[in-house]
């Protein structure tokens, strides 16, 4: 059975080589986030610019309908004004035709205004199709990089992650959360000790508690000047400290 320095000091390596490995990666986390949100915001515009040409075509088939609707009022008005019986009669529906000409002049315009804002709208949606297809391909590229890491990574990850939670298991629960509570000041909470000294700041060792280090593998020392947790050196902190 390991002793609980032993149980430290594998715990110790395992964080530094997950420390490594997430390093491997550098900023490409923060750039696949940054190249996703850019492709998708790419994306929002190509959807919200083909739903105002949507709207814009939408308009133009009624307005086409409409027209013809209109048009036909038109004549049968039209001919009811060669029929009207009286004056009243026949101002109120040339009133009536005149109204409909009217709304047939400014529906026509009006799909005229359209159509060159459709022109403009395909133009500008090209564009952006080019522009979202670029940040989409940008995006694909920089998480294929992740993502080769993270499968070359995957299996020394998951079996680092393993031992890990064996060790912390099998520490007292007490020294597991000293070691937490170090490592939020220090990203190595456990050093080892060499030449008399602290590898983490370099400061000496009293000669008293470097004896006692030696002697005792189950008591937790740790370093007056920095406070980490002191590893004699006697003890080498590699891979062979995983096999518990």
């Amino acid at each position: 059975m390991a002793s609980k320095i032993q149980l430290i000091a594998g715990l110790s390596y395992i964080d530094a080589e997950l420390q490594y490995l997430q390093e491997e990666f550098g900023d490409l986390p923060e750039q696949v986030q940054e190249k996703k949100e850019n492709a998708e915001k790419a994306l929002t515009l190509v959807n919200e610019t083909e739903g105002i040409l949507k709207d814009i075509r939408d308009f133009v088939a009624t307005a086409k309908v409409t027209l013809v609707e209109l048009k036909e009022k038109e004549d049968t008005l039209t001919k009811q004004q060669f029929m009207s019986r009286n004056n009243k009669e026949f101002d109120a529906v040339t009133k009536e035709v005149e109204f409909l000409k009217q709304e047939h002049e400014r529906l026509s315009t009006r799909m005229r205004t359209e159509g060159v804002k459709e022109e403009n709208i395909l133009r500008i949606l090209e564009d952006q199709k080019k522009e979202y297809q670029a940040a989409l391909d940008d995006y694909e590229k920089i998480n294929s990089e992740y993502e080769d890491i993270s499968a070359e990574q995957g299996s020394e990850v998951k079996k680092l992650i393993d031992k890990r939670k064996l060790i912390i298991a099998s520490l007292p629960a007490d020294a597991y959360a000293e070691y937490s509570r170090i490592k939020q000041f220090h990203s190595e909470a456990a050093v080892r000790v060499k030449k008399n000294s602290c590898t983490g700041c370099y400061s000496a060792v009293p000669s008293q508690k470097i004896v006692e280090l030696r002697n005792n593998f189950e008591k937790i020392y740790t370093c007056e000047n920095c406070g980490r947790m002191l590893i004699p050196e006697e003890i080498e902190m590699n891979e062979n400290l995983l096999d518990i």
